[in-house]
């Protein structure tokens, strides 16, 4: 809303540094303060309000060093990194922007999924929440959404080289690493229905993940400041892509698929990772309060929705690898336990404990360094996407 205003006093009375909000690099910087600012200020009041409410975590004795010290921290933290999120988001991007609503409709769609959850694990005393149907039946319906709109809204184009002139097109275009012709297309997975059906298999492939990514951070989110850390890194990955992709001359000069209109997603990130870093004020070991389904829902929904408006959904595996890793930690822990009790009478475990935190927690490492080196690992894999803009 800011950005209309000062555009239109620096058009109308040329008011003097009303033109600095035509920078994204400003309008990011001050996405990301503002950010801070909400989760700071406001988070110590959330917490109060969450405490007088007795809207506290119930949590089940894993047998975890220091784990029962935790019950009844309050949760749904979810609520003022969201708010977070979107305020300095509407202030300074432009809201009219395609990305910038199927990126707000996202993070209020998993966070409403996500509350839900928590109410009913907190206030109706329901252990396991929403069902797990009705969660996943939640992100498919967002993941229809954002893949039917990348594919039909007419604002969702790549610029491309044709012949001697640049050209915006619509296409199933997205960035392959590691190769020179680095841009894979979907019409290739199933050439002989193009013309009528490949759109499908390319929405079918947001909705898995765009469930797989928000499933993910869920899992993450089990020890203090993991998954708010790991986010934030992420999301400052995600916010030089947004730049590099959206700008005509960087892309030109790393031979990267240029998106128009994506630079505004730098806000977006921008006030993503202030108030990712903002939450951990009071969520870093030892936590004032958690971030509960309300957050993690939504932070993962966010991640994923970004890397694929971006063309980079194939680089998920590599930034968000910590997520990744920690998701296949349960699923093959769950397969292995099932296969091995069916052949042999006795389940068994490749791990003391899924997810793979928790695994190190039975091994006697202190949460504190746990986080510390996840977070080390993010960071490492943070700069590995991004040196495969050169890398192919």
């Amino acid at each position: 809303m800011l950005y209309y205003l000062f555009t239109y006093l620096d058009e109308k009375f040329d008011l003097i540094g009303a033109g600095v909000f035509q920078y994204i690099s400003f309008r990011a910087g001050m996405a990301a303060v503002i950010s801070l600012l909400i989760t700071i200020t406001f988070g110590k009041r959330l917490i109060s309000m969450l405490r007088k409410f007795q809207m506290g975590e119930s949590i089940r004795d894993l047998g975890l060093d220091g784990q029962m010290e935790k019950q009844g921290t309050p949760t749904m933290g979810g609520i003022i990194i969201i708010s977070a999120i979107i305020i300095p988001t509407l202030f300074f991007s432009k809201v009219t922007n395609v990305y910038i609503v199927l990126l707000i409709v996202s993070a209020l769609w998993l966070g409403a999924i996500g509350f839900i959850d928590d109410y009913l694990k907190i206030k109706r005393r329901n252990k396991e929440g929403l069902r797990g149907r009705f969660k996943v039946i939640g992100q498919i319906i967002l993941g229809l959404i954002v893949g039917l709109t990348m594919v039909f809204h007419e604002d969702i184009v790549i610029r491309q080289f044709t012949g001697d002139a640049y050209q915006d097109a619509k296409s199933l275009f997205t960035t392959i690493p590691f190769f020179k012709g680095n841009e894979f297309n979907y019409a290739w997975l199933m050439p002989n229905i193009w013309d009528d059906h490949t759109w499908l298999i390319y929405v079918l492939i947001v909705t898995f993940i765009i469930t797989a990514v928000s499933n993910g951070t869920n899992i993450t989110d089990g020890l203090d400041g993991l998954a708010a850390g790991t986010c934030a890194i992420i999301g400052l990955g995600l916010a030089i892509l947004a730049y590099l992709s959206g700008n005509a001359i960087f892309s030109e000069y790393l031979n990267i698929m240029f998106i128009p209109n994506s630079g505004e997603l730098v806000i977006f990130c921008a006030a993503f990772v202030g108030a990712c870093i903002g939450f951990l004020w009071y969520n870093s070991y030892p936590a004032q309060i958690f971030m509960g389904d309300t957050g993690s829902l939504a932070l993962g929904g966010i991640i994923a929705v970004l890397a694929l408006v971006l063309r980079k959904e194939l680089l998920i595996p590599i930034l968000c690898g910590i997520i990744v890793v920690e998701n296949l930690s349960v699923i093959v822990q769950v397969f292995y336990f099932k296969y091995t009790k069916k052949k042999y009478g006795e389940g068994k475990r490749i791990l003391l404990m899924s997810p793979l935190h928790h695994h190190y927690q039975k091994k006697g490492l202190h949460e504190a360094k746990i986080v510390s080196r996840f977070w080390t690992l993010g960071i490492m894999l943070a700069i590995i996407t991004l040196a495969t803009l050169k890398l192919r």
